[in-house]
């Protein structure tokens, strides 16, 4: 609207000229947020190279302090792993982590196996060491009964059927040509803890130096 030419244009001056935030240029022109975001919302606040370097330091900082406590981690890792290495069934779940866990981040745990004694032994291990919520995931075909699986893997893992969620895998049409299919799935047991992930691969580094190949 015309009578509000000369507030936009000030506003963005304001924005420009004077590096004003939102909530200043409200107050200075007595006008709404709503109304002033329109006007500005393409026009950033260049950083100064001092709050750049600022910024930089902070981030640095952060880096460091996280990769202090992964480091911790790692090291009690190793510590705990002689001990735990008598239990032949925990030996047994860092193989399967070496073969089937996900490795691509570190932060996230997660197998994923249609195996059912495969998954009840990484959910035990996976129980056992972290404090974080576990998440359960099923990749199913596109004609498989969602309730009939999710019936079959709560009582496997003893779990409520409402804990797990189903991604549908289409099949485009070659169901009847199809030669092989997990009968209950593929579950994925997942969660979101570095701190975990960082022990996991100090165990999974001590298991491959005590095998002389």
């Amino acid at each position: 609207m015309k009578r509000y030419a000369h507030l936009r244009k000030k506003a963005i001056e304001l924005r420009t000229k004077k590096k004003m935030a939102l909530g200043d240029i409200c107050k200075r022109l007595a006008l709404s947020k709503t109304t002033v975001y329109y006007w500005i919302k393409g026009i950033p606040i260049p950083r100064t190279k001092r709050q750049s370097n600022a910024l930089c330091k902070g981030t640095r900082a952060m880096q460091a302090k996280y990769k202090r406590i992964r480091d911790n981690a790692y090291n009690e890792g190793k510590k705990a792993a002689p001990n735990l290495f008598r239990d032949p069934s925990f030996r047994d779940f860092i193989v399967v982590y070496l073969c089937e866990g996900y490795r691509k981040t570190r932060n996230t745990v997660a197998v994923a196996n249609s195996n059912a004694k495969i998954l009840k032994l990484s959910q035990k291990y996976m129980g056992q060491f972290t404090s974080k919520k576990i998440y359960y995931k099923i990749q199913m075909h596109i004609d498989q009964d969602e309730a009939s699986l999710k019936k079959y893997w709560s009582n496997v893992l003893n779990i409520n059927k409402q804990e797990i969620t189903t991604i549908r895998k289409s099949n485009t049409g070659k169901l009847a040509r199809r030669t092989w299919r997990s009968e209950y799935g593929v579950l994925t047991i997942q969660t979101h803890d570095t701190y975990l992930r960082t022990k996991i691969q100090a165990w999974m580094d001590y298991l491959q130096d005590l095998w002389y190949i």
